[in-house]
C-alpha cells in the first residue's frame, strides 16, 4: 500500500444519501471510531463510515437474538451481498444505502475487501461459540476481527510515497487492531460472560485462579483478577507499540484520525490497568476532554513523531 489517495469527486445525489445513512449509523454506534473520523476529508470519512456500516451489520448479526442457524445464514446472505459490491454489480438506485456507499468507496480507494469476509468468518467463530485455549488460539481470532478492520482502514488512509518501510504498513495496521481487540475485550469482561463468551485465553485464566469466569462486580475467590488484567495489558501494550509505527508512514490527517482511536483506547487500557476491577463494575469509558485531548495531541502529530525518534531507519 504506496500510494496516497486525493480528495475525490462529489458523489451523487443517491450516493451521498446513503453515505449520509452510514454516518448517521457510526455517529449513533461508535462513538470513540466517529470521534477519530471527524479528523480526516470528507472523502476518506465517507468511505470509512461505509466500512464501520457495513461492519456493524455483520456484528449486529453475530450479537442478536436469533438461533445460531439463522445466525449463520444471514451472514452467508452478507457475505454474498459482499461478493456483489466485489463484482461492481451494485448501482447507485439500489435499496440497500450501505451497499451502495461502499461499493462507491471500493471505486475511489483500494480497499482490501477481503478483509470483510475476514469479519464474517470472526463472527461465526462467535456464533460457534469457540473458545481460546492460548494467545496464539485468540489471535486469530482478533485478525478477523479487528486486524482485518486496520488493513480495510489502510486501504482508505493509503502511505505517503516513499514512507520508509511502507511494505509492512498492512501487517503494522493489522497489529494496531489486536491491540484494540485486546483492549476492549478486557474492558467488556462482564459484559461478554453475562451473554456467555469468554474471549481471554484458557491458560491465562487458569494461570491466575480465574477459570471460574466472571459473573459478578467482584473476582471470584481466591483469584489474581489483578495479576491476570495486568498481564493482558502488558500484552495490549506491547501490541500498541509495534502498532504505531504505522503512524509516520500516514499521511497528517490520516495519522491523526488512528493516533485519536489508538489514543483512546490506550487511555481505557490506563484506567484498567489502574483499577482492574472497574470492568466488573461497569464500562469503563474516557469523558469528552480527554478525547478531545486525544484529538489534539493526534492532530499536533506528537504521537507520529515520537514513533518516528524511536524508530530505527533500515540500511540503505
Amino acid at each position: 500500500m504506496s500510494r496516497t489517495v486525493e480528495e475525490q469527486p462529489q458523489p451523487s445525489a443517491p450516493v451521498q444519501a446513503a453515505y449520509s445513512y452510514c454516518e448517521a449509523v457510526t455517529g449513533g454506534q461508535a462513538r470513540n471510531f466517529a470521534y477519530g473520523i471527524r479528523l480526516l476529508p470528507t472523502d476518506k470519512r465517507q468511505a470509512m463510515s461505509a466500512l464501520y456500516a457495513f461492519s456493524r451489520r455483520v456484528d449486529d448479526i453475530g450479537d442478536g437474538p436469533l438461533p445460531p442457524a439463522e445466525k449463520k445464514d444471514r451472514l452467508e446472505a452478507t457475505r454474498t451481498l459482499l461478493g456483489r459490491i466485489r463484482a461492481g454489480e451494485i448501482e447507485e438506485d439500489d435499496t440497500d444505502p450501505v451497499a451502495v456507499a461502499l461499493a462507491d468507496s471500493a471505486r475511489r480507494f483500494p480497499i482490501p475487501l477481503d478483509g470483510l469476509d475476514e469479519l464474517i468468518d470472526g463472527v461465526l467463530m462467535d456464533v460457534r461459540g469457540e473458545v481460546y485455549e492460548t494467545w496464539d488460539d485468540l489471535k486469530v481470532y482478533c485478525r478477523c476481527v479487528a486486524g482485518a478492520i486496520g488493513r480495510l482502514s489502510l486501504g482508505v488512509f493509503g502511505t505517503q510515497p516513499g514512507a520508509p518501510g511502507a511494505d509492512r504498513a498492512p501487517e503494522y495496521a493489522d497489529t494496531l487492531g489486536l491491540a484494540l481487540q485486546l483492549t476492549n475485550i478486557l474492558r467488556d469482561v462482564r459484559e461478554d460472560a453475562g451473554n456467555g463468551r469468554v474471549y481471554l485465553p484458557a491458560d491465562d485464566l487458569a494461570k491466575f485462579g480465574c477459570s471460574d469466569g466472571f459473573g459478578g462486580a467482584t473476582p471470584p475467590a481466591g483469584a489474581d483478577f489483578a495479576g491476570l488484567v495486568h498481564f493482558e495489558v502488558r500484552r495490549a501494550r506491547a501490541l500498541f507499540a509495534e502498532g504505531y509505527r504505522l503512524l509516520p508512514m500516514l499521511d497528517r490527517r490520516s495519522g491523526a484520525c488512528v493516533a485519536a482511536m489508538a489514543g483512546i483506547y490506550r487511555r481505557l487500557l490506563d484506567r484498567i490497568e489502574r483499577d482492574p476491577e472497574a470492568v466488573l463494575r461497569g464500562r469503563v469509558s474516557l469523558p469528552g476532554h480527554e478525547k478531545a485531548y486525544v484529538a489534539v495531541r493526534g492532530l499536533s502529530g506528537l504521537d507520529t513523531r515520537h514513533i518516528s525518534r524511536r524508530t530505527p531507519r533500515r540500511p540503505a
